[in-house]
């Protein structure tokens, strides 16, 4: 048998009932691996080890995620739990609550190993602007392992962790799959409680898995997706059979390839990753088409301007009054104010604070916050528009693969320019699978954006595992034939 933290979720579980090992014992494999690989790695923040060992010692190997450890991003509460955010504002915040999503994992089963690495307040690229310092990608640790999820990916990628949460406002959970070679989800906006999520950009948020294969993400997003009475904007829709189907393939189905996404600043590699890609799923039946979505050119501003707008207002709380940090050098309640968040924010959330205040003051509401609603409508139109055309979306997730650390963290506008293929999605409030399908010539994956219409994951799902074992079977031929990634 393979090593315990080689298999997927779906082969722990099935392990673990078959009583080929306990709870506990899948536990301590994560635990030794933590131990030997996450002093170069850095994706936890804090570990629950006693905790997480009482836990293994009672739960029950039922279910589909019966006993199987985990972990979530450090901006997703857990009761009784160390919450900090990344960020020195929350470095002691303890919630008395739990979020909906973690709730539903914890009666599934599941296992606690603890909190991770994340870029502060979820707002980055890179999991570089962490009060506790960068995370590196396990597969080249002089590599960003994206962001703002950066953790809960290199987790995954390094055998840290069988499955992760994260939350994606902007990309924050695709682009770090991406970049580490693992499966990511923005689930349909409404899919997925937002309860119990630390908010950045409340009408953009999502929490999502973070796994191995495409079949492990779908058990996940099942066991976390629902309505809850505690989120207004939980969708009613019932929760569906996410797996059904998923093994049908991609036989007359219709992907559209967007113009807009393979004309500019996506790398050569990237798109011809992609274009062999869309080849292979064009053999195993489905139609390709190219479909024009010329509104997506004003998705990455009027993303960067919404969500800051939104982070202005809901990081307002954080004034070290009632919690969080509390400078210890003030006169009056306008200094302790000024100087609490001024210590207690790091430069890019203070830069999204100030740009975000700018576009709703008095005078430039208009011109900015208005205009990017406008924008937002445009395009969820034209997302609209191309779901008459064609099922799913086959798009880059990233213009590159994953770049070397400091590369980009002293230049905004260029990271935020990272983000023009995945923003449009959480504009639009649809869903989008993030996959490897194949490999630049430094040896570094390649990943593919799946699209679909507003709770179609269950779709996304059975063409990301076509895709899958497409890419698995290019894989394996290479390695057959001898043919290496060519190193530059």
């Amino acid at each position: 048998m393979r090593e315990i933290v080689e298999l997927t979720v779906k082969e722990l579980a099935v392990a673990m009932k078959r009583g080929e090992f306990s709870p506990r014992e899948a536990l301590e494999a994560y635990i030794t691996q933590i131990e030997a690989e996450d002093g170069k790695i850095n994706a936890y923040i804090s570990l629950e080890i006693e905790n997480a060992l009482k836990r293994a010692e009672t739960v029950k190997p039922n279910g589909v995620l019966g006993g199987v450890p985990m972990a979530v991003k450090d901006n997703i509460c857990v009761k009784g739990v160390k919450t900090t955010c990344a960020s020195k504002m929350l470095e002691g915040f303890i919630p008395a609550y739990s979020a909906c999503a973690y709730e539903k994992l914890e009666q599934a089963g599941c296992v606690l190993i603890g909190k991770l690495n994340m870029d502060e307040f979820a707002m980055g690229s890179t999991t570089e602007t962490s009060y506790f310092g960068p995370t590196r990608n396990p597969i080249d640790l002089t590599r960003v392992p994206g962001g703002s999820s950066g953790g809960s990916a290199a987790a995954v990628r390094a055998g840290e962790a069988p499955f992760a949460l994260g939350s994606d406002t902007g990309g924050s959970i695709r682009q770090p799959a991406a970049f580490c070679g693992v499966v990511g989800l923005k689930p349909t906006y409404g899919r997925v409680s937002r309860y119990g999520l630390v908010a950045f950009a409340s009408s953009l948020d999502q929490i999502g898995p973070i796994t191995r294969s495409v079949e492990d993400n779908a058990l996940v997003l099942q066991a976390i997706a629902g309505q809850d009475r505690r989120d207004a904007t939980s969708s009613p829709r019932g929760a569906e059979d996410l797996l059904l189907g998923m093994q049908q393939g991609v036989e007359g189905l219709k992907i559209g390839l967007p113009r807009e996404f393979y004309e500019k600043g996506i790398s050569p590699e990237i798109k011809d990753g992609l274009l062999r890609a869309a080849k292979g799923l064009e053999q195993m039946g489905a139609e390709v088409l190219w479909v024009d979505m010329p509104s997506l050119k004003y998705a990455l501003p009027a993303y960067y301007v919404l969500s800051s707008a939104e982070a202005s207002s809901n990081l307002a709380r954080f004034d070290g009054v009632r919690y969080g940090y509390r400078s210890e050098e003030y006169e009056d309640i306008t200094q302790l104010y000024i100087n609490s968040r001024s210590e207690g924010f790091g430069a890019e959330v203070k830069r999204r604070i100030m740009l975000g205040t700018f576009a709703l003051s008095s005078g430039y509401y208009d011109a900015y916050y208005k205009k990017a609603l406008q924008a937002r409508t445009l395009v969820a139109d034209n997302f609209k528009a191309a779901f008459e055309k064609c099922d799913v979306l086959l798009t880059p997730v990233a213009p590159t693969t994953a770049y070397k650390l400091g590369e980009k963290i002293n230049n905004p506008l260029e990271m935020y320019m990272g983000d023009m293929y995945t923003v449009p999605v959480n504009i639009a409030g649809v869903p989008a699978l993030s996959l490897p399908c194949a490999e630049d010539s430094y040896g570094l994956p390649i990943a593919a954006q799946l699209i679909g219409p507003h709770f179609s994951e269950g779709l996304l799902y059975r063409t990301g595992r076509a895709l899958e074992e497409w890419a698995q079977a290019q894989k394996a031929y290479t390695s057959e034939t001898g043919r290496t990634a060519r190193r530059v």
